[in-house]
């Protein structure tokens, strides 16, 4: 029997929902291919002057990035993923670097003892869940061995925050694998704010380079030393922005869009690089001096943003 038109259209139809199911699926057993899960990133600012020394929890992070502030200071934001510790602090207040840095996530966590007002509305409209302690009282108390303002602290549990176990580093794209080609031997490094001063020392055991503040080597709670698998120096540029604290200082903006030079300090070598981040949602791209892909140390990294 001849076939109709209405079959032979039926017939179409049904080829090519088939084709389209097909493309949609995997090729084992039909099942449908999944995306690798994101990070749960939760960035916390953490105060580092020396009142508010030694941090806790900051050597749990996956990220930390260093940034200048007002007065030619300088503040943390770590960022958590594959782990969290049950206490994170001293908690410090929120800045507009702070905001374009975070947009790399997907959705992060921002934890943050507050903000000036005329702040609040680019936080409210940015791509993060804010979360001040009027949001989430619970998870936050004050330590009664140090003064107001550097004895306010996070408790991670209390909010919850879920962790996939997947490091932030890697979720931006930052590769852990062997160190390219070359370099040079270096045994440190420091980089200055008109105010503060970070000093970089590589240390074969353990292995890291650890960390100095304003000439005093920077500790965990617990009494260890701080250090970094990775150093970044990122050459930005620094404005000063619309934003003024309580004393009138403007507040300085750290651009990370763009591009620019960069050093690179991994296992007591030091790595000419290059950056490039096209868009606020695109992650920064690390490369060589020939233009590969930046490797980095498996472990915490450290990302310095440097007044270029």
């Amino acid at each position: 029997m001849p076939t109709s038109r209405t079959e032979r259209s039926a017939a179409a139809v049904l080829a090519v929902l088939t084709l389209v199911i097909t493309a949609a699926c995997g090729s084992s057993g039909g099942e449908k291919a999944t995306a690798p899960p994101r990070a749960e990133v939760l960035a916390v600012k953490i105060d580092n002057v020396a009142a508010a020394r030694p941090p806790t929890g900051l050597e749990k992070a996956d990220i930390v990035y260093v940034e200048q502030v007002e007065a030619g200071l300088s503040r943390i934001l770590a960022v958590y993923s594959f782990g969290l510790p049950p206490v994170i602090g001293p908690v410090r207040s929120a800045r507009e670097t702070d905001l374009e840095l975070l947009r790399q996530f997907d959705e992060p966590t921002l934890a943050y003892s507050g903000a000036q007002s005329a702040l609040r509305p680019l936080i409210e409209a940015a791509p993060l869940d804010a979360l001040p302690p009027a949001k989430a009282p619970d998870a936050y108390f004050r330590s009664g061995d140090r003064a107001t303002p550097h004895n306010l602290y996070l408790r991670p549990g209390k909010i919850p925050h879920a962790s996939t176990g997947v490091n932030a580093a890697q979720d931006i794209g930052l590769r852990f694998a062997a160190p390219p080609a070359g370099g040079t031997p270096v045994g440190e490094r420091t980089v200055s704010y008109p105010s503060a001063r970070f000093t970089f020392t590589w240390a074969t055991d353990p292995g890291k380079w650890l960390v100095g503040m304003d000439g005093t080597p920077a500790r965990t709670a617990s009494g260890d030393r701080l250090g970094a698998a990775t150093v970044v120096l990122q050459d930005v540029d620094v404005q000063p922005s619309r934003f003024r604290d309580r004393g009138g200082n403007a507040s300085p903006f750290s651009s990370t869009v763009g591009s620019g030079s960069a050093v690179v300090l991994r296992e007591g070598k030091s790595y000419a690089a290059a950056w490039q981040r096209s868009t606020a949602e695109s992650a920064t791209r690390f490369t060589t001096k020939d233009g590969e892909p930046m490797t980095f140390a498996t472990g915490q990294v450290w990302i310095v943003l440097v007044p270029d």
